[in-house]
């Protein structure tokens, strides 16, 4: 039945439709038993094509592999954009934040691939990921409790999610941690939340935090003037 519905499809949707499934299958593939099962013979053989059939989709198990990884990710970040924000930001972080953990914890071969250096790049489910933080830390900005810049509480946060994995994916059975992710996410609550809302007396850097996020609704200003005051701030 679906390879009659392909057939029956234009050009570009049919070659979309097999890129699909070939991918998904790569995808089942890698998260289950990891790279070295993604071969493009089985990955053929389980999408129902000939093996010189891939390359005309991608240039090798190197391409393959980032389609598959970009596919997984992918879903997991969607997931998050249908989670509605609740009336605290500080809970919202921390519910990302597990989140984000236990994808890695539960996807070690797709989590890998995403990190490695040799294969670094902006993907779009990467993109859309970051930008999500972003958006919940601009909140936790808005709502006078971020003590340093947006830009350094993302850039905190990844870092500490990334190490926080990788450590313990790597720690051996009789070593693991069940609250070491718990315990990350305090430190870096810590260095950058402040104890209640922005107070100019007791925490200026709060204050400044919180004003940036108001530049964008000071009609007074251009956007040159309003990027010329943002960067004066961050400094």
């Amino acid at each position: 039945m679906g390879d009659t519905i392909v057939s029956m499809a234009p050009n570009t949707q049919r070659r979309d439709i097999t890129r699909d499934r070939i991918v998904k299958v790569a995808a089942g593939l890698l998260r289950d038993q990891g790279p070295a099962a993604v071969t493009t013979r089985r990955v053929a053989h389980e999408a129902g094509l000939q093996p010189p059939a891939l390359y005309r989709f991608f240039q090798g198990k190197d391409d393959l592999l980032d389609a598959a990884a970009e596919h997984v990710f992918a879903e997991h970040v969607a997931s998050k954009q249908t989670t509605a924000p609740s009336d605290d930001p500080v809970e919202d972080l921390r519910a990302g934040w597990n989140t984000q953990i236990s994808f890695g914890l539960a996807n070690p071969y797709v989590y890998g691939l995403l990190l490695d250096p040799a294969r670094a790049r902006d993907t779009p489910a990467q993109v859309m990921g970051v930008l999500i933080l972003a958006e919940r830390v601009h909140r936790i900005a808005a709502a006078g409790r971020l003590r340093v810049s947006e830009e350094r509480a993302v850039n905190l946060i990844r870092s500490a999610g990334i190490g926080t994995v990788h450590t313990l994916l790597t720690l051996p059975p009789e070593q693991s941690d069940p609250h070491l992710a718990d315990a990350a996410f305090d430190a870096i609550a810590r260095a950058i939340l402040a104890d209640g809302p922005a107070v100019p007396t007791q925490d200026p850097a709060a204050v400044v935090a919180t004003f940036r996020t108001l530049l964008p609704e000071l009609p007074s200003l251009s956007k040159a003037e309003a990027a010329l005051l943002d960067e004066w701030l961050q400094r």
